[in-house]
C-alpha cells in the first residue's frame, strides 16, 4: 500500500508544484473521485453514448429486442468514455465554473448498432426521474432525465437518433460524427461537434491532391452516412479541382464485404491509380487493407480521421508493406493530467475490489455498460496511453466544457456563485446558449458557428515505421488552407521525390490538351501551331493570336512582330561595304589616270568626256549599294532600284555610244571620215540622253505605281514574330523592266563589237567593250533564278553582290588594259596607234602582225 502511494506522488509530484485550479492540486481532487465508471450523480445530468463494446452476436439472427449481445470490450470506446468521467470530475473540482453546482453523467454502450442506441437516447428523454417518456402537446416546461448528450460517436448513429433529439431540442454534442449532413438545422436543430464536418475534410483532401499534383485517384468509402457522404463529397471536390476519380467503391458494412472489396481492388489495379483515398470507418478499412495486404499492393493511401488513428488496421500483419500512408485526424491537444488521473482512478477500483467493495447493479439504471470492467487495474492504463485516444480524448473534453460554459452563462454564473438554480433550466434553452458560447479552453479559443460545427481544422500526419517501430509524424495542418512540411514523409519509393499519380504527364508550355476518351485528365498533348497560344495550363484547344500580333510554335503568348535589317555593323554589311569602298577607290584613281592623260589619243579613242561619264556612273553604281544597308526608311526606299538602275544605264548607255563608234568605223570605212566628228560627238551624247531618258520613264513608273514603306508596313498580313525588313519591290515587273533594259544596252554593245574586225597594229577597242558587257550580260542573267530562290535578307545581299560584282567587270574589262597601256606602255599612247579610231582610217591588211 505505501509503494502504491509512493507511486503516486511520484507520478503527481509535477501537478503539486504547479497547483493549478484555483488553488486546488490534482491529488486533491483525485482524492474525491468516485470508482463508479459510468454514472455520477449531480444537480445537472449529463448523457454519454459511447462504443464502449462490439457486436459479440450475430444481429441478423436476432429474434428479439433483448437478444442482441455486445461483451466485446472496443478499447478506444471505453477509453472515451473515462474521458467524459475525467472531464465532468475536473469540472466539478473547478469551483469558479459551475460554483455550488454538480455535473452528474449517465453513460452508456451503443454498441455502433442502431437497434442498440435507442434504448439510452429514450431513457435521457424520460420525465424527471421516471422511467417513462411523457407525450405532450407541449414540451416546453419538459424536464428530461439529460440536460445534454454528449455523442455518440459515428454519425451513422447521429442519424438514428439525431432527428428525434432534435424534436425535443436536446442539445446534442458529437465528439466524431462528421457528416457534413448534420450542418442541416432544419433536420438536426439541436446537434452540435466538436470535430469538423466531412466537408472540411474532403477540401482538405482535396487539398492535398493538388498540393502534390495527383489528378488521377480512386476514392474508396464504407457504405454507411459517413463513407457514403465523404466519397461524395470528395468526389464532387476533385472534379471541381480538375482531378478525376478513375475509380469509385464502397465497402458494406452490413454484409459480407469480401466480394466487394476484391472487386474494388480489381478496380484499383485496373484504373493503374497511384493514390486511393479511403474514407471509411475502422472495421471495413481493416478488412480492405487485409486484402491490400495479401495482393502485395502499394500505393499512397489518404486515410480519412475515422481510421487514421486506428489500431484496427495499424495493427495488421505487414501493414508496413501498403506504401505510403497519409491522413487527417482532428486539431486537438492532449491532455496532459488524463494519464495521472485514470492510474489513481484504477488503482482506487483494485483497492476496492481487494477490499470486496464490489459494484452494484444498482448504481446503472438499465444494464451494466461493461460489467468486466470492475476488473481494471493500474495494468490497464493502456486504455488511456494508446496514441489513438491521446488524440481523440480533447473531442470528447471540448464537448463537456463547451455544455460547462454554456450552462455557465445560463445559470447567469460568477466566480463564487450562479445566480439561477439547475431546476429553473430546460434544454432547449442551454441549446440556445450552446450554439453562442465562445470560450478558451488550453489556451485556444472555441466556438461554434451557425450549423453547429467547430472553429477546428485538421492535423495531416504520416505513418512511419523505423527499425520495426510505429509511429505518428505530424507533417501540417489544415485549417482553411493546408501546409504541409514535404520533407518529413518518408515515401514508400524510397526517395525525395513525390509519386505521380496521373492519367497523362502534365504537358510541356505551348501545349494543350486534347481529351482522350470520357476522363478529362487522360489527353494528349497537341503542340499549339504558328498564329495560335496556350493561354491556360488547362485549355483544351489552342487560342488565336489577337490582330498585329503572331507567335511561334509551342508559345504562351503573342508577340508584335520584331523587323531586323542588315545593320551596318553586320558582318554581310561590313563586307560589302569594304567592296564597295574598294571599288570606289579604284574607280577614283582610274579616273583621276585618265583625267591626267586628258586629250591624249588613248583616252579620246576611249570616249574622252565620256568614258569619265561611264566611270561616274561606275562610281555611282558602287555607292548605290549603301542605300540597301540600315534601317529601311521612306525615301531610302523611294531611290534604291532606281539609282541603281540608272547608273548602271549612265554606264552603259556611253559604252554603247562608243560601240556604235566602233561599228561605223569597221563596217562603213568609205562613209566615216565625213560623218566622225558627228558620231563622236552629238551623235554619242544623243544616244546616252535617249538611254537615260528611256530608263528615267521606267524609274518614273516603277516609283509611282510602287507602295511605300509606311504605306506597306501597314498592309503587311502579320504571320511571324521575326522578319528581314527590306524595302518592297513592288511591281516586281518594274524591276525587271529597269534591269531587262540595262541588258539590253550591254546586250546590243556586245553585239556592235562582238564581229568587228581586229584592226591590225592598232589597239582593239571592240575587244574591251565586248568583254565587258558580255561579264555583266553573264552576271545579271544568272542573278534572276537565284535572286527568285532566296528569303528576303538573301535577296538584298544577292543584289548588292551583283551591282559590284557587274562593276567590277566593266572596270576590269574595260578600263584596266587601258590603265595597264597609260602606265606600262606609254610609248603606244600616239595617234597611230589609235587611228582607226581617231581618223577612221581602213585598217591594214590581216596578214600584217599587231602591235
Amino acid at each position: 500500500m505505501n509503494v502504491t502511494l509512493l507511486s503516486l506522488l511520484l507520478l503527481c509530484f509535477p501537478w503539486l508544484v504547479i497547483g493549478q485550479f484555483s488553488g486546488k492540486n490534482p491529488l486533491r481532487w483525485f482524492q474525491n473521485i468516485t470508482t463508479n465508471l459510468f454514472s455520477s450523480s449531480g444537480n445537472i445530468l449529463l448523457g454519454g453514448l459511447f462504443p464502449i463494446n462490439d457486436l459479440t452476436a450475430n444481429w441478423s439472427q436476432n429474434l428479439g429486442p433483448n437478444s442482441i449481445r455486445c461483451d466485446s470490450i472496443n478499447p478506444n470506446g471505453l477509453g472515451l468514455a473515462l474521458v467524459m468521467k475525467y472531464t465532468v470530475d475536473e469540472i466539478n473540482a473547478t469551483p469558479h465554473l459551475l460554483p455550488n453546482v454538480t455535473l452528474g453523467f449517465e453513460i452508456f454502450d451503443t454498441c455502433r448498432q442502431s437497434f442498440i442506441i435507442v434504448k439510452p437516447t429514450m431513457f435521457f428523454l424520460t420525465n424527471g426521474l421516471s422511467e417513462n417518456v411523457s407525450v405532450l402537446c407541449n414540451y416546453t416546461d419538459y424536464n428530461a432525465r439529460a440536460m445534454a448528450i454528449i455523442g455518440p460517436q459515428t454519425s451513422e448513429m447521429v442519424t438514428i437518433i439525431g432527428k428525434l433529439l432534435g424534436f425535443f431540442m436536446m442539445p446534442q454534442v458529437s465528439y466524431g460524427a462528421t457528416s457534413d449532413t448534420f450542418s442541416d438545422k432544419v433536420q438536426y436543430p439541436s446537434f452540435l461537434r466538436t470535430v469538423p464536418s466531412d466537408q472540411w475534410q474532403a477540401a482538405a483532401i482535396v487539398d492535398l491532391l493538388k498540393k502534390f499534383s495527383w489528378n488521377w485517384v480512386a476514392v474508396v468509402g464504407s457504405e454507411d452516412e459517413y463513407g457514403k457522404q465523404g466519397q461524395a463529397e470528395v468526389s464532387s471536390l476533385a472534379a471541381d479541382n480538375s482531378i478525376c476519380v478513375a475509380y469509385e467503391g464502397l465497402i458494406p458494412v452490413y454484409s459480407d464485404p469480401m466480394p466487394v472489396v476484391l472487386d474494388i481492388l480489381d478496380g484499383i489495379y485496373n484504373a493503374k491509380v497511384g493514390v486511393v483515398v479511403v474514407f471509411a470507418l475502422p472495421n471495413p478499412s481493416q478488412i480492405f487493407f487485409s486484402q491490400v495486404i495479401q495482393r502485395n499492393m502499394t500505393g499512397v493511401w489518404v486515410a480519412s480521421s475515422a481510421w487514421a488513428l486506428s489500431d484496427l488496421v495499424i495493427s495488421l500483419p505487414n501493414i508496413a508493406s501498403i506504401g505510403t500512408v497519409l491522413g487527417f485526424t482532428d486539431n486537438t491537444q492532449k491532455l496532459s493530467l488524463l494519464t495521472s488521473y485514470v492510474t489513481v482512478l484504477f488503482t482506487r477500483m483494485k483497492e476496492e475490489r481487494e477490499k470486496g467493495l464490489l459494484w452494484k447493479e444498482d448504481y446503472f439504471p438499465m444494464a451494466n455498460p461493461c460489467p468486466s470492467c470492475s476488473n481494471l487495474s493500474p495494468n490497464n492504463i493502456s486504455l488511456i496511453t494508446q496514441p489513438v485516444l491521446q488524440r481523440t480524448a480533447f473531442n470528447v473534453y471540448r464537448a463537456v466544457y463547451s455544455v460547462a460554459y454554456a450552462l455557465h452563462q445560463l445559470l447567469d454564473c460568477n466566480a463564487a456563485s450562479c445566480q439561477k438554480g439547475p431546476s429553473t433550466i430546460y434544454p432547449w434553452q442551454l441549446l440556445e446558449v450552446l450554439r453562442n458560447v465562445s470560450f478558451v479552453i488550453k489556451g485556444k479559443r472555441f466556438q461554434f458557428d451557425s450549423d453547429g460545427n467547430p472553429n477546428v481544422g485538421y492535423d495531416v500526419l504520416t505513418w512511419n515505421w523505423k527499425n520495426g517501430t510505429f509511429n505518428f509524424t505530424d507533417i501540417g495542418q489544415f485549417y482553411k488552407t493546408l501546409k504541409i512540411n514535404q520533407s518529413l514523409i518518408n515515401w514508400y519509393t524510397n526517395s525525395s521525390e513525390v509519386p505521380m499519380s496521373t492519367c497523362s504527364a502534365d504537358c510541356e508550355s505551348g501545349q494543350v490538351r486534347r481529351v482522350k476518351g470520357f476522363q478529362s485528365c487522360c489527353f494528349d498533348c497537341i503542340d499549339c501551331k504558328e498564329g495560335t497560344f496556350q493561354n491556360r495550363t488547362e485549355d483544351i484547344q489552342c487560342t488565336l493570336c489577337p490582330q498585329g500580333q503572331w507567335s511561334t510554335v509551342r508559345s504562351t503568348n503573342c508577340t508584335l512582330p520584331t523587323f531586323t535589317f542588315l545593320s551596318w555593323s553586320s558582318y554581310e554589311a561590313l563586307g560589302l561595304t569594304v567592296v564597295a569602298v574598294t571599288l570606289i577607290v579604284c574607280q577614283g584613281a582610274v579616273g583621276l589616270l585618265f583625267l591626267h592623260h586628258r586629250g591624249t589619243p588613248l583616252v579620246c579613242a576611249a570616249g574622252g568626256t565620256l568614258s569619265i561619264l561611264t566611270l561616274l556612273g561606275i562610281i555611282g553604281g558602287c555607292a548605290s549599294v549603301f542605300l540597301f544597308l540600315g534601317k529601311p526608311a521612306n525615301v531610302m526606299c523611294h531611290l534604291q532600284q532606281p539609282l541603281s538602275a540608272m547608273f548602271a544605264t549612265v554606264t552603259l548607255s556611253t559604252i554603247l555610244g562608243i560601240s556604235l563608234q566602233i561599228v561605223c568605223v569597221m563596217e562603213f570605212p568609205e562613209k566615216t571620215p565625213t560623218h566622225l566628228e558627228m558620231v563622236r560627238g552629238p551623235g554619242s551624247w544623243l544616244v546616252v540622253l535617249a538611254c537615260c531618258g528611256v530608263q528615267a520613264s521606267l524609274c518614273g513608273w516603277f516609283v509611282q505605281q510602287g507602295v511605300s514603306l509606311s504605306v506597306y508596313l501597314s498592309t503587311l498580313k502579320i504571320n511571324f514574330v521575326r522578319k528581314f525588313l527590306r524595302c518592297p519591290v513592288d511591281p516586281m515587273v518594274g524591276l525587271g523592266l529597269m534591269l531587262g533594259y540595262n541588258c539590253l544596252l550591254a546586250l546590243l554593245s556586245f553585239m556592235c563589237t562582238f564581229m568587228a574586225k581586229k584592226p591590225s597594229r592598232q589597239y582593239n577597242l571592240a575587244r574591251d567593250v565586248t568583254f565587258s558587257t558580255l561579264f555583266y550580260c553573264v552576271v545579271w542573267v544568272v542573278f534572276i533564278p537565284i535572286y527568285t530562290g532566296l528569303d528576303e535578307k538573301n535577296k538584298s545581299v544577292a543584289q548588292m553582290v551583283a551591282i559590284l560584282f557587274s562593276n567590277t567587270g566593266l572596270v576590269a574589262a574595260y578600263f584596266l588594259p587601258k590603265c595597264y597601256l597609260l602606265l606600262r606602255n606609254p610609248d603606244l599612247n600616239t595617234t597611230e596607234y589609235f587611228r582607226i579610231y581617231l581618223e577612221a582610217t581602213p585598217p591594214a591588211s590581216e596578214k600584217d602582225q599587231d602591235q
